[in-house]
């Protein structure tokens, strides 16, 4: 992905701000409780978190006490973040990109990615990642694989036919992959290129999750992400529209997306 990519299609969820914030999954307090432990970082620890959205992470970082700062280049994301932490005298919200954010020469504990390092350019990312964490300090990247269970009911599998009829051969189409598989060959810094010598191997947790949604729920978790943003609205709309009706009259109007949200945390070399 090209830099002229990541700040295009970074910006869909800008567009759809309120929406995000009502529908994306959040982070099991199990993750945060071992990314103290793995850590080390503690009540009053300065941590950055790099793409915090609408602060489905930054929330439990708060919890943990840390003074955060929270960089969000999406103003509209960035606002409804600033907004619901505004109370607390923990997390400074700014917005920004992390590749042109002003650090104004601070240094931190630990950085935080919440499924956002992959919009990242890894040239500048990793390189500033490297020197704004202290010696000693950590990468942490969060993220959400969704698997499916064999002979568990998925929604893909049962709306397969209506994701060809309206964007057919489309190479984001397919099923999950299985949990177990997921398990056992997603390592190391997953899908992201890698900082090289910049920091050690990750410890990587993997925590089960699940959401549950109606017909119309699932529809509009599907419109907060960027495969379906990037369809011609002529295109997701009747898709979605479909979507939302099949999970309606076939599937009793309910339905899970299941995950596997993943921890890997990784020490500055040197």
């Amino acid at each position: 992905m090209t830099d002229a990519d990541r700040r295009q299609l970074g910006r869909v969820f800008n567009d759809v701000a309120d929406l995000y914030d009502r529908v994306r999954p959040g982070y099991p307090d199990e993750l945060f409780a071992d990314l103290a432990a793995l850590t080390g970082i503690h009540d009053g620890s300065p941590v950055l978190e790099v793409g915090c959205g609408t602060g489905q992470a930054t929330r439990s970082l708060a919890a943990l006490g840390c003074s955060v700062t929270a960089v969000e280049p999406g103003t509209e994301l960035a606002a409804i973040a600033r907004q619901r932490f505004a109370a607390l005298g923990n997390v400074d919200v700014q917005t920004s990109s992390f590749e042109q954010w002003d650090a104004r020469g601070d240094r931190f504990d630990a950085i935080v990615a919440a499924t956002s390092w992959h919009w990242v350019d890894p040239s500048i990312g990793w390189p500033r990642a490297y020197d704004l964490v202290r010696p000693g300090g950590w990468m942490a990247l969060l993220g959400h694989v969704v698997v499916r269970r064999p002979g568990e009911p998925e929604v893909y599998a049962a709306t397969a036919d209506l994701h060809e009829r309206f964007s057919p051969g489309n190479p984001d189409w397919g099923h999950p992959p299985l949990e177990d598989e997921v398990r056992a060959t997603d390592t190391g810094w997953g899908p992201v290129e890698g900082p090289g010598a910049l920091f050690g191997a990750p410890i990587v947790r993997w925590y089960p999750t699940v959401q549950w949604f109606d017909g119309a729920g699932f529809a509009d978790l599907l419109r907060s992400q960027s495969l379906c943003r990037k369809l011609d609205p002529h295109v997701r709309e009747p898709l979605l529209d479909a979507v939302a009706d099949r999970i309606r009259t076939d599937m009793g109007d309910r339905v899970s997306r299941r995950y596997l949200t993943v921890l890997r945390a990784g020490q500055r070399a040197h």
